[in-house]
């Protein structure tokens, strides 16, 4: 029965009796076994499977993310972790709240602003003007540009250039990660010195390369760091840091009249 108009419905999955659909595959006899995790995610996102290439620049996106140290989200999730170590799902899931647009989420912003960029173009301006003037506006208004400039990374992110060689190999630079590099090199000329490209620009140039909606961008950074907070719920229940790094925040921020 196909459904009314005002019906709602979904197409993502159901469970029936003796089989599970997925997008209209057979989850048991299609997808078990044959399509990878990422492949999967790619699938569920874009409404079919990635190519080969496509598969191998997603993974590496994914992988790039998942861990990067005592980042706030690895922080808080060590410290709910602390407080409550027999829910695994409440430390993982504070953590991830930690994503947005000052952390990973500036993923999702990089893409959107590379997406403006193309389409002024598309709408025949001149590519070297239009980065001039974004250049100049950001630098004028002094906003930070998403996707560059990094704290310990110097003088490039090395995660960024091994995505771009990545890209380079599998055939995906022809667009948006030409026009990153392009804009990178605009920053440099208007600030006078080099402002790395940094990973999560690498990654919203890569995942707009393989056609990734900008919807479900920051998505994909909130999958690939629960894998890496699942590392630091089980190192926090090993060898407890908790204490230490509350213990560090109270020498670090003293209390004053």
């Amino acid at each position: 029965m196909k459904p009314s108009a005002t019906q709602p419905y979904t197409r993502t999955g159901a469970s029936f009796t003796k089989d599970v659909k997925v997008r209209g595959r057979d989850l048991v006899n299609d997808l078990m076994g044959v399509a990878s995790f990422t492949q999967m995610l790619y699938f569920l996102t874009c409404d079919r499977m990635p190519t080969p290439a496509q598969c191998k620049v997603l993974d590496a996106c994914l992988v790039t993310l998942m861990e990067h140290g005592l980042t706030p989200s690895a922080v808080v999730t060590r410290l709910m972790a602390m407080s409550v170590p027999e829910e695994p799902q409440v430390a993982i899931s504070s953590g991830l709240l930690a994503i947005g647009s000052v952390y990973a989420g500036t993923t999702e912003q990089c893409a959107t602003l590379l997406l403006g960029i193309e389409q002024r173009v598309k709408d025949a301006e001149n590519v070297d003007v239009v980065l001039q003037e974004l250049v100049g506006r950001y630098k004028q208004e002094k906003r930070a540009f998403p996707g560059f400039g990094h704290g310990t990374h110097q003088p490039d992110d090395p995660r960024a250039l091994k995505l771009f060689k990545i890209a380079s190999e599998l055939g995906c630079t022809n667009g948006y990660v030409r026009l990153i590099q392009r804009l990178g090199n605009e920053v440099d000329k208007q600030y006078g010195r080099h402002i790395t490209i940094n990973a999560t620009g690498a990654i919203a140039a890569l995942l707009l390369e393989i056609d990734i909606p900008v919807a479900a961008i920051r998505g994909y950074s909130v999958v690939s760091r629960a894998g890496g907070l699942v590392g630091h719920y089980l190192e926090e229940l090993e060898t407890p840091s908790g204490k230490a790094i509350w213990a560090a925040a109270k020498q670090a921020v003293p209390y004053r009249e």
